[in-house]
């Protein structure tokens, strides 16, 4: 596993990032995600293959449907999703991977070290996202004050 300051850094510093598992439902962790990317200035890509548009922005199929190749890719499904997601990814040539809770396993990271990726597994973004906002930062000084932040 690659949750090290430095593969977080890393995948903050993309530009062009799609997030796979996006919702209509503005409630759900994948639509509050790809919006809160998006306000930060990101270009944010909606992947879901049941919507056609999240947040008034076209939403595409799959990771080959984007008209532009995204940098990185944040995984927002069922392990077993993920799994296909990476290997689409890993096919597309994207080679930066965030794997949020819910999304990764074992197989997923076994399968990213295959491939030879960089990812990050099992962290959640909304920690890293500057400014860290609401319960995010109170969870991100809980993991600081007990030394469980990526080193």
């Amino acid at each position: 596993m690659q949750n090290t300051r430095e593969s977080i850094e890393k995948f903050l510093q993309l530009k062009k990032i799609s997030v796979v598992g996006v919702s209509r439902n503005k409630d759900k962790f994948g639509n509050m995600l790809y919006r809160e990317l998006k306000n930060s200035g990101y270009q944010v890509m909606a992947v879901n293959p049941n919507a056609d548009m999240v947040e008034g922005d076209r939403c595409y199929a799959g990771l080959g449907a984007l008209p532009v190749k995204p940098e990185g890719v944040v995984v927002v499904v069922t392990p077993a999703e993920a799994l296909q997601v990476v290997e689409e990814a890993a096919g597309l040539g994207i080679t930066h991977i965030w794997l949020q809770p819910g999304a990764s396993s074992r197989e997923t990271d076994q399968k990213c070290e295959e491939l030879n990726l960089n990812w990050i597994s099992g962290e959640c973004l909304f920690m890293y996202l500057e400014p860290v906002k609401s319960v995010h930062a109170f969870h991100r000084f809980i993991r600081r004050l007990l030394g469980r932040m990526p080193k």
